[in-house]
């Protein structure tokens, strides 16, 4: 074994000396004449140079490669980046010299002080890994040889692009995106962004090259414009925002004089000195640099979603079957809103705001024609005084806060293409506005959008787990679209000169009168507008034991109605502050508050924290009816938490009690099966300890037995059993589910009890009506609010053991259900879960975890 030849110190340190020479020379040329283009490929090329050399002089052998990788692979080095590099391998099986010597070159690397991501591997060993990982997939495909052998450069391109699925990669990195865009909230405008990462960052428009190399449609922004998936003005905006974006990169590089991507705010008035921005009479020169900033990344996210949207429809093209008219301006073509010409916003302004109105209310539509997106940028201009006064578009824009889904999602559609600010000048004046404050990390625009969706989110079955509290409140609270509306103005007001609170009161009575809302709601409103940070100051800041300070606080809420609505937007107000902000020691202040106040107000009527005492009792009045001993529930249900008595009807409660009352710690297995009581079908009840893919195993055995799932609810006890219920139906409508409740109890009990396996089910047929209009599956996965679990949720065409598929892909990849809703809306399913997994807090693990279901999920 030789001695791998490594250069002398003198000569690294020449090395070293060249490549720090020509990085401030670098430097002092971008600051002369700032080209970004220039800088990056300067630095690349010189990197090259270095790299190539030190190969040379380490005597690597010749039937290696080395290969550029990332960004670097595409030329694109910033002044702090790391320097990604691939070492090719024609083999497996690497001699001890060689791999002495290799890492003898990486050694060197890191000695003359470049930050250098490196691996080493055959080229079986690159697809194996690209096919598992989709970062080092497209890692690969910006690959650039540097030196080393061509044949085995061109052996690793052939079979990358061979065993290359352009649609495999367009859903894997659109999955990745929508996972990044999750990390940062789903927002650009935190107040201290990530240049490179964030929504409307760098990564946005790399996110964009890769998808069009990878289908063959060029790298520059002309070439997509050459194939029609942007226009030519679009093409030059995508260039200008790029750079604008790369000049901020390298700028928070040379202020930090190190690699930094965010702007914080230690940095923001320095950038904003570097871009020769000065401060106004009403802002300092970082918000002006920071506003710039948030309609650069507004933009790059419009023109990103066009772009992402037209790709897809390159591979999935809707069919002209598929279009249908919704009314004289719409049509849905594929699963996208479209406009039916490109001039009908202009023929018709109000149709800007029943786009957003026909979204929500439209099922099965998943966006918005990219057409239809132009137009609505487009037609922002129009939205002018006759417009908000026109009775009719009033009477739709306060119909969008009246749908039953899609507020979120609207609002910030409507946000991104300033519908939302000329509609309402008031919050167009806060979108982008910066807070200076110790606690806030959005803008005031961003942040109000966050606290509509946290009250939103309180509506929501699927987030029951979360806030119960909330949950039921919100179910209890009349007219609850006028929580969305006193979030949308609670903090409108703000950056005006004086409080915000009451300018903002203003604002709001404004909207109700003009809108033509009851006087009432209107009132509500106004007065949660005036009073949103009050609940919050008294829970915090004065003491809850004094009689006076609940008295008082009672007082000035007057109403259970009012209280509830306060609590509720004072909750969802905190936790839209920062994810950061809220903790458990903060809610339990306001719920005590709360608790207290009500009791007050209910003229000291005795009441349970979470609203249950009188649900238990008709529950116990349930049990008494059918001859059990008063207190003989309590053993079972001092196991049973507060969630469980939400998601199940007292019925349901009172039948799981009369079976389990006698033996909540028993080992054996129990399953009882009775006719559902609601739909036609059986209720299907399984007590066991719990078992590995418990979950899994069940829908294996209903799907055997040809049933549909139409409702699964999956608990587990504080003892460690799992409580699962299920309703199940026989698609046929040919079984007598009496005949075989007896046969279910006793085969699935048997089969618990020795924990045999379940053969997986055979795939059953899906409806000549899928066949025909086919649903593509949907899949998104989402934390929860407290981190400690993940909501999963899928669209995709009904057909017997879907959920055996879906529940089969979760425990292949390591992932526990909690609680699963399956809701069927014909051949249409839409199913929630309640997950975790450690696998989950990896990205890639997520993609691969999305892209399995996807799979499965396809028809």
């Amino acid at each position: 074994m030789g001695t791998p030849l490594l250069p002398d110190r003198a000569l690294l340190e020449t090395l070293r000396v060249v490549l720090q020479t020509a990085a401030t020379c670098l430097q002092e040329d971008y600051e002369q004449d700032p080209n970004p283009t220039r800088l990056l490929q300067s630095r690349a090329r010189i990197v090259d140079f270095v790299l190539s050399d030190l190969w040379q002089m380490c005597g690597l052998p010749a039937e290696l490669t080395l290969v550029a990788v990332g960004g670097y692979g595409r030329r694109e080095l910033y002044p702090y980046s790391d320097v990604d590099i691939l070492v090719l391998l024609p083999t497996d099986e690497v001699e001890d010299d060689v791999r002495q010597r290799i890492e003898g070159y990486i050694g060197c690397l890191w000695d003359l002080g470049l930050d250098i991501g490196h691996s080493v591997r055959s080229v079986d060993e690159c697809m194996r890994e690209s096919a598992l990982d989709v970062t080092v997939q497209t890692n690969l495909i910006e690959s650039r040889r540097l030196t080393g052998s061509l044949p085995l450069y061109r052996e690793f391109l052939r079979r990358l692009f061979v065993e290359f699925n352009p649609e495999s990669f367009f859903h894997a990195k659109s999955a990745e995106q929508e996972q990044r865009y999750n990390r940062f909230n789903q927002t650009p405008y935190a107040l201290e962004p990530n240049c490179k990462e964030s929504p409307g960052g760098l990564r946005d428009l790399q996110v964009i090259i890769w998808l069009t190399l990878s289908a063959g449609l060029g790298t520059r922004w002309s070439d997509l414009a050459r194939h029609g998936l942007i226009t030519r003005d679009e093409a030059r905006e995508l260039r200008t925002c790029e750079r604008f974006m790369q000049h901020v990169r390298i700028r928070l590089h040379y202020i930090a004089r190190r690699r930094e991507d965010r702007l914080i705010f230690d940095v923001q008035e320095t950038l904003a000195k570097a871009f020769s921005l000065e401060a106004t009479k009403a802002k300092r020169a970082s918000e002006v640099m920071m506003q710039r900033y948030y309609r650069v990344a507004k933009k790059i996210t419009q023109l990103n979603g066009l772009l992402l949207q037209n790709i897809a429809q390159r591979y999935a093209p809707p069919a002209l079957s598929n279009v249908r008219a919704v009314d004289e301006d719409f049509q849905i073509c594929g699963e996208l809103l479209d406009i039916v010409d490109d001039d009908v916003f202009e023929r018709h302004p109000g149709a800007m705001l029943k786009a957003y109105l026909h979204m929500q209310q439209q099922s099965g539509v998943k966006g918005m024609s990219a057409r239809t997106l132009r137009g609505l940028w487009r037609g922002r201009k129009l939205i002018n005084a006759a417009f908000r006064r026109d009775p009719e578009n009033r009477s739709t824009f306060l119909a969008i806060f009246q749908q039953t889904r899609g507020q979120t999602h609207e609002l910030r559609r409507m946000n991104q293409y300033e519908t939302l600010g000329s509609y309402l000048p008031a919050f167009g004046r806060i979108v982008g506005q910066m807070q200076h404050d110790l606690f806030h990390v959005y803008t005031v625009d961003q942040h109000i959008l966050q606290v509509l969706r946290n009250v939103r989110r309180f509506a929501l079955e699927e987030h029951g787990h979360e806030y119960p509290l909330m949950t039921r409140l919100m179910a209890e609270f009349e007219r609850p679209w006028v929580l969305y509306i006193a979030a949308l103005f609670h903090d409108i007001a703000k950056g005006r000169g004086g409080d915000h609170s009451t300018l903002g009161m203003s604002d709001a009575r404004r909207f109700g009168r003009d809108h033509g809302m009851l006087k009432e709601d209107v009132d509500l409103i106004v007065w949660l507008v005036e009073q949103h940070l009050a609940m919050s100051q008294v829970a915090q800041k004065q003491d809850l034991t004094d009689p006076d300070v609940i008295r008082q606080f009672a007082a000035r809420a007057g109403t259970e109605r009012r209280l509830t609505a306060l609590y509720l937007l004072t909750h969802a107000d905190i936790r839209g502050t920062s994810p950061k902000v809220w903790n458990g020691w903060k809610g339990k202040l306001l719920e005590d508050l709360f608790m207290a106040s009500r009791q007050l107000l209910r003229g000291d009527t005795p009441q349970l924290a979470l609203g249950l005492d009188e649900r238990r009792e008709q529950i116990r009045e349930r049990l008494r009816f059918y001859g059990l001993m008063p207190d003989v529930e309590n053993d079972l249900w001092s196991d049973l938490d507060t969630v469980y008595f939400l998601r199940h009807d007292i019925e349901e409660v009172a039948w799981h009690t009369r079976m389990l009352y006698h033996r909540p710690h028993g080992d054996e297995p129990i399953v009882k099966a009775r006719p559902s009581p609601v739909e036609k079908g059986l209720q299907i009840m399984v007590y066991t300890r719990d078992q590995k893919d418990l979950f899994m195993r069940l829908c294996a055995y209903f799907a055997r037995l040809g049933y549909t799932i139409l409702d699964a609810k999956i608990h587990t006890t504080t003892k460690g059993y799992a409580l699962d219920s299920f309703v199940v139906m026989d698609p046929g409508q040919e079984t007598d589910y009496r005949d075989v409740i007896g046969l279910i109890e006793h085969d699935l009990t048997e089969r618990l009890r020795s924990e045999a396996r379940i053969d997986a089910p055979t795939s059953g047929r899906v409806s000549r009506q899928i066949k025909h209009f086919p649903i593509t599956p949907a899949v998104t996965l989402q934390p929860d609010e407290r981190g400690q679990h993940f909501i999963l949720s899928i669209v995709a065409a009904d057909r017997p053991g879907l959920l055996y598929s879906v529940a089969r892909t979760l425990a292949e990849h390591g992932v526990e259900v909690h609680t699963a809703k399956i809701i069927t809306l014909g051949e249409r399913a839409e199913d929630t879960f309640l997950v975790s997994s450690r696998n989950l807090d990896n990205s890639g693990k997520t993609v691969q975890l999305e892209a399995a279901l996807l799979e499965r999920l396809r028809v």
